[in-house]
């Protein structure tokens, strides 16, 4: 598992962890039952704070992507569908809201916006 932290990214460090995490887990990488490293060993590796590690391992854990087995360490959670809908929903008005604000700023119409986005969806 391969996590990649920037000091020159706005995002809080334990934020970044948390994302690549996710995001690890989303693309299949890390599958179901999975053991991550632990707090101290992540920490250590990315030669940052255990409390840092701890508090993304915490956040997603109270998202569901993470299983706690105290004693034995942090494990990769079955998959909820209502969760990775939920997740993937998210993620796409994100990018949507990046795609209004770039039409709005370039005088494109909302019409124009539908139209792209229907051709690209359809394939066409």
């Amino acid at each position: 598992m391969e996590i990649i932290i920037s000091n020159s990214s706005g995002r809080p460090i334990y934020e970044q962890i948390t994302a690549q995490i996710k995001n690890l887990i989303l693309s299949g990488e890390l599958s179901e039952g999975q053991a991550l490293p632990s707090m101290r060993q992540l920490a250590r590796d990315l030669r940052i704070s255990v409390i840092t590690t701890k508090r993304a391992y915490e956040d997603l854990e109270r998202e569901g992507f993470l299983t706690n087995v105290p004693g034995k360490g942090c494990f990769v959670s079955a998959k909820d569908p209502g969760l990775l809908r939920e997740e993937t929903l998210r993620r796409i008005e994100a990018a949507l809201q990046r795609a209004v604000d770039l039409a709005v700023s370039g005088g494109v119409s909302l019409q124009e916006l539908t139209e792209t986005l229907t051709l690209l969806y359809e394939g066409d």
